[in-house]
């Protein structure tokens, strides 16, 4: 076999190796959730997660955080975020747990136009140490409302889109659900909606998600959420 041969072999060789490798960090770099029907795609990476039986794990690293503060003297978007493309008119709920061990710890559902326009909805240990539904609205500046207390872990949040109009809603046993903030979102164009876990003044924080049901429809009455 002349050289010619050998040159060709080893390129083509190259090519497989690249293709493969391109194929397998294509591969991590969308995951999948069943309930959902789009494909889910990190921003800012989590120290780790799993995905297991549709039961969603995130664990956050330290400092980490999504929040523009109304004095301008704290501004971060680091928090690892699982998201995926909102449909137009939609409905997303989900269980959120995790252990409150450091203040501000948090499991969220966020809804993401770009940097400076967001909302979070929270499932975090507060300045007091209650573990309170909390909910944040962006608008180039972050506002940050404390809602109802939980005693428990777990909270099951709903997040509905209709129009430009947003309803967040909670719930302790995934059947009542309580209103707890209604608004208008004008950038409805292009927006991405997922997963979030922060840990602003701990060393890491694991949340888990889990009823993880997404439909793509618009709510008839906003204080049922249906």
């Amino acid at each position: 076999m002349n050289k010619h041969f050998y040159l060709n072999y080893f390129l083509g060789f190259l090519f497989f190796v690249g293709l493969h490798h391109q194929t397998m960090a294509q591969g991590k770099d969308s995951l999948k959730i069943s309930s959902i029907p789009r494909s889910l795609v990190w921003d800012n990476a989590p120290l780790k997660y799993t995905i297991q039986n549709d039961i969603l794990t995130i664990v956050a690293g330290p400092k980490t955080d999504m929040f523009r503060d109304p004095n301008v003297t704290y501004n971060t978007d680091n928090a690892p975020k699982l998201l995926f493309k909102a449909d137009d008119n939609f409905v997303l709920s989900a269980s959120i747990q995790h252990s409150f061990l450091n203040k501000w710890d948090g499991g969220a559902i966020v809804l993401i136009e770009d940097s400076l326009n967001w909302i979070k909805f929270c499932f975090e240990k507060d300045y007091t140490g209650a573990k309170r539904v909390v909910s944040v609205v962006t608008k180039d500046i972050s506002d940050d409302c404390n809602s109802v207390e939980i005693k428990g872990n777990k909270v099951f949040y709903k997040i509905a889109k209709a129009e430009n109009v947003i309803t967040l809603y909670y719930s302790g046993d995934n059947k009542k659900w309580f209103l707890v903030r209604h608004l208008q979102f004008n950038n409805t164009k292009d927006l991405k909606i997922g997963f979030l876990a922060q840990s602003p003044t701990g060393n890491q924080c694991e949340v888990k998600f889990s009823n993880i049901i997404y439909l793509a429809k618009k709510i008839k009455d906003p204080y049922l959420g249906e």
